[in-house]
């Protein structure tokens, strides 16, 4: 049965995680099989860079657990160097390359650059329009002129709705929330976009970024609101995706379990996996 919503990490594998996530001494080669038995998700931000290669996806394929779901990013190539035109081509052998994950596709997400504006609307349609209809979809814009409920917005929302595909909610307000006063957050800043955060549920998936604050604590309050919105979601019937960003990411996992937890306080989950790290410190206990 698949889970009410799927909880996952910008990456399946950092080294920092040794002895953290991961029991010390796993090796890099076996990092995807230990995430994907405590999250059932990633986001897949390794294909934004280029596309891998078939014995990469085979290897992923027989490495995730059983349910586990890859929400992979669309190449730049497509979305930021030919901004949606003629990539016909592109985007045929990118879905090719892809297939054969098979069951453990979950939503495929389009990010586009901040300059990308109103303007490229049609050529998102037509875009949309040569995508496999067997797989779920999200779109994440930087542009202002998306957000605050002008003629754009109200378009690009009426152009996802109709073809069922999610808009990315990205939540930056904690990681600006945080003084720069450290270069872990300063560069964190630089890199993410400073854009209002206006959460939506257009198709069956919706899809949140959470882009944390760099104290842990400081996360409590935002994230209890990001549980009652999933929580809402999930009783109308949707299957969200919630992927939990730290600026240097090693605190990832952490906040993910959080959130876990802090969800259950609104509707029905399990408990949270255990950490391989946990488990071996177990065993190691009993010695």
């Amino acid at each position: 049965m698949s889970p009410p919503f799927y909880l996952g990490c910008p990456m399946w594998g950092l080294k920092s995680w040794l002895g953290e996530l991961f029991a010390p001494g796993t090796a890099p080669s076996d990092f995807l099989q230990a995430y994907s038995r405590v999250f059932d998700t990633v986001e897949g931000n390794t294909t934004f860079y280029g596309i891998p290669s078939a014995e990469a996806v085979a290897r992923w394929r027989a490495d995730a657990a059983p349910g586990f779901k890859f929400a992979l990013k669309i190449p730049q190539k497509i979305s930021h160097e030919r901004g949606l035109i003629r990539a016909e081509g592109d985007t045929a052998f990118f879905f090719e390359r892809m297939a054969p994950l098979g069951d453990r596709l979950g939503p495929f997400f389009l990010q586009m650059p901040e300059r990308w504006g109103p303007e490229g609307l049609p050529a998102l349609a037509r875009w949309l329009e040569i995508l496999p209809p067997e797989h779920s979809y999200a779109v994440e814009v930087r542009h202002r002129a998306f957000f605050g409920g002008g003629p754009a917005h109200r378009d690009l929302d009426a152009l996802l709705s109709e073809r069922g595909v999610d808009r990315v909610v990205m939540d930056t307000t904690p990681l600006f929330s945080a003084a720069p006063d450290d270069e872990i957050t300063r560069i964190a800043q630089g890199k993410k976009p400073q854009i209002p955060c206006e959460p939506v549920a257009l198709g069956r998936h919706p899809f949140v970024r959470y882009i944390a604050h760099p104290s842990l604590e400081a996360n409590r309050a935002p994230l209890e609101g990001w549980a009652r919105q999933i929580a809402a979601w999930i009783a109308e019937g949707r299957t969200p995706y919630f992927f939990a960003h730290h600026p240097d990411d090693f605190n990832a996992p952490r906040l993910a379990r959080h959130f876990h937890r802090r969800l259950a306080r609104h509707t029905p989950l399990p408990d949270p996996a255990p950490w391989p790290a946990e488990l071996a410190a177990d065993q190691l206990s009993l010695l």
